[in-house]
């Protein structure tokens, strides 16, 4: 039981919050094996592609989690003086944005995902494919739409 005022306790750790924390440990030990690298003689070759796929699930996985625990920033010092019908207003009209935000985010990701497809689009270096890592951030951007339009659409239930 939590006391008025009282944080939340905080979500199960699921599946995507290991995506997540496994993608932010796996950029620290690739800087840090690069930067050991560049200062021993040894640099890490494509240590800048493994980076930014990883980073890529990190993003991905906390926008996903941020959106599904409703934990996505708000200003509360202005929305939470609003009368009740209005604060509820506010917050669909800016539930609605974002899910348009994330639909054109989407219809982007899909459209270079589709002009792509069969292009065989790898790194560099380390010819890391880009394919999965473009479905992975369309599905996420879409999933994200998703929520969002169910939020503003959603009639209110008590």
């Amino acid at each position: 039981m939590n006391e008025p005022g009282a944080s939340a306790p905080p979500p199960s750790r699921g599946p995507l919050f290991y995506v997540g924390a496994g993608g932010l440990l796996t950029v620290m030990l690739v800087e840090t094996l690069a930067v050991i690298g560049r200062h021993t003689g040894l640099p890490l070759l494509g240590a800048l592609e493994i980076i930014q796929a990883a980073i890529l699930l990190a993003a991905c996985a906390a926008m996903v989690i941020a959106t599904f625990t409703n934990a996505h920033a708000t200003v509360h010092l202005l929305v939470d003086r609003f009368p009740a019908p209005l604060k509820r207003a506010v917050l669909r009209a800016g539930a609605l944005l974002s899910a348009l935000f994330f639909a054109g985010l989407t219809a982007g990701s899909i459209w270079l995902l589709t002009d792509f497809w069969g292009g065989h689009e790898i790194s560099e270096l380390l010819g890391i494919p880009f394919l999965p890592l473009r479905i992975v951030a369309s599905l996420c951007a879409g999933l994200i739409a998703t929520v969002f339009a169910y939020r503003a659409l959603r009639s209110e239930r008590k």
